[in-house]
């Protein structure tokens, strides 16, 4: 026999409405994503592959991202969910695949949040000169739990407090960003940079100009730069004008991430040029730590504490759409009632949050027992989460408006095919990825596990894994599982029909 969890007691029924505005959500979605750190990590990479034509692979890394936003948009229109793809996909196709994308959320949190605070913390310490504690691994790994700790606490504490540190740490990034890129560009055009610096041209936003192999591997590091940004829209129920400011926010924050991304990317192969950047690919800290000495000489702190900042926001943001999603699966049923607890003074999640920073904390911990190589193993993993809930969430916002799509151009264009295009490249790019992976040689410790490389063995676990937790949810409360799957409600396809935002 079934047995349902009891309801938790004494908490209030819902989060804290019209908590934060328009900007402060759009602030979120983009310090979501560390863009400091997510360029820091991943130009040497696209460079290595793309050369000079890695700023067009970050546009078309653009693309699938924007269509995905677009779905996210419209679903939220339809349903005001922190849950946001577990809610949507399971409204539009089920409950199993629906649980199946919450899963992949929350997991995504765990096996990055490690990685960003440790992040923060060795930039940290390089930029006040304390190169010597990023090398003792008890004490980074120490300030690095401490970091989470202290993040977590300020998710808890409140949205608005996390909105006001969100604010500040935004601006940090862009102004820093902004200094070395200008900074940089000048040496260019002076010609008094350290490297073989070259010219900026408009061709290198061609990302057809390396060829189709080059486009594939930026591609994949690509859905890592720009993933993040729909944190703005798992704190829809917090946000003001839920219906259409968060879907919004996430939308404007892919479009300036672009902005941000090619930017530095000109400024960054300009002033190393694509050699220097190739021969250290995957040696982030080296190369932003040698460039920011280089481009600003005894300001060279600036750049690293962006990248520091960068990952301490990211840090305390990618924990709230892993919290919002258990919330959201708890208040359902879906995972045990307990998680869905919500702190009567601060009217947040608290429950959720702190079991996702005990996980997150025990699994860095654990991997780096392993190998440092290992966490990076694991970030490797992310991006089969990644893509899996992105696609599946442009699938279900065609399947949900299915019966809308040909009224008009907008709704075929922006609801049916525009997300459909993207879950299509996404589930290409996933395709992709099982296969680099399954290469041992491809991973960043080069070691077999199971005959396969460490960031696949990571990923089908962490799927398998959750499959068992779903079957065992579906035996002990099913109540969940006879939701059935619907379409659009006449009154959000009206609104969408007459072009309401």
């Amino acid at each position: 026999m079934a047995v349902e969890d009891p309801a938790p007691e004494g908490r209030p029924a819902d989060l804290k409405h019209d908590a934060i505005g328009f900007v402060d959500a759009l602030v979120i979605g983009l310090n979501s994503t560390s863009p400091a750190y997510s360029i820091a990590a991943v130009i040497g990479p696209i460079v290595a592959l793309a050369g000079i034509h890695a700023p067009g692979v970050m546009v078309a890394s653009f693309v699938p991202m924007l269509l995905i936003a677009s779905a996210f948009y419209y679903l939220n229109k339809a349903d005001q969910d922190c849950g946001t793809t577990f809610s949507w996909v399971t409204r539009a196709m089920g409950p199993w695949a629906g649980w199946l994308g919450g899963w992949a959320i929350a997991m995504t949190g765990v096996l990055v949040v490690g990685s960003l605070a440790d992040v923060a913390v060795s930039f940290g310490l390089l930029a006040v000169g304390l190169d010597g504690w990023v090398e003792n691994a008890f004490v980074r790994q120490l300030l690095t739990v401490l970091l989470i700790l202290v993040m977590t606490a300020v998710c808890v504490v409140g949205t608005e407090l996390s909105a006001r540190v969100q604010n500040v740490l935004i601006l940090a990034q862009v102004v820093f960003l902004l200094v070395f890129v200008c900074v940089a560009l000048s040496k260019v055009y002076a010609g008094t940079g350290a490297y073989d610096s070259v010219d900026p041209s408009l061709d290198w936003l061609n990302p057809f100009g390396a060829g189709g192999a080059a486009l594939t591997g930026g591609l994949l590091l690509g859905v890592f730069i720009y993933w993040g940004w729909e944190s703005a829209v798992n704190l829809t129920e917090e946000v003001e004008d839920s219906a259409t400011a968060p879907g919004k926010a996430g939308l404007w924050s892919t479009v300036i991430l672009l902005v941000t991304y090619v930017s530095v990317g000109f400024a960054v192969v300009a002033y190393a040029g694509p050699a220097f950047l190739a021969e250290n690919a995957g040696e982030e800290e080296f190369v932003f730590a040698q460039l920011a000495g280089d481009v600003l000489g005894g300001w060279d702190w600036v750049l690293l504490l962006a990248v520091c900042t960068s990952a301490v926001a990211s840090t305390q943001t990618t924990i709230i759409p892993a919290s919002r999603t258990a919330l959201s699966m708890a208040r359902r049923r879906a995972l045990p009632a307990y998680y869905g607890h919500i702190s009567a003074r601060f009217r947040t999640p608290d429950v959720s949050t702190w079991w996702v920073a005990g996980i997150a904390i025990v699994w860095y911990l654990t991997v780096n027992q392993v190998s440092e190589n290992a966490l990076l193993d694991s970030l490797t993993a992310l991006s089969l989460l990644i893509a899996f809930y992105y696609a599946l969430t442009g699938v279900a916002c065609a399947v949900y408006y299915r019966r809308h799509l040909f009224e008009s151009p907008r709704n075929f264009l922006l609801i049916g095919l525009g997300p459909l295009v993207g879950a299509g490249l996404l589930t290409w790019l996933l395709v992709r990825s099982v296969s680099d992976m399954a290469d041992p040689a491809n991973s960043y410790s080069g070691s077999s596990w199971l005959g396969l490389g460490p960031p696949l063995v990571i990923g089908l676990g962490i799927a398998g894994v959750g499959v068992v937790v779903m079957v065992v949810r579906r035996l002990r409360a099913p109540a969940f599982w006879d939701e059935r799957p619907g379409v659009a409600d006449p009154d959000v396809v009206r609104a969408v029909r007459e072009g309401k935002d």
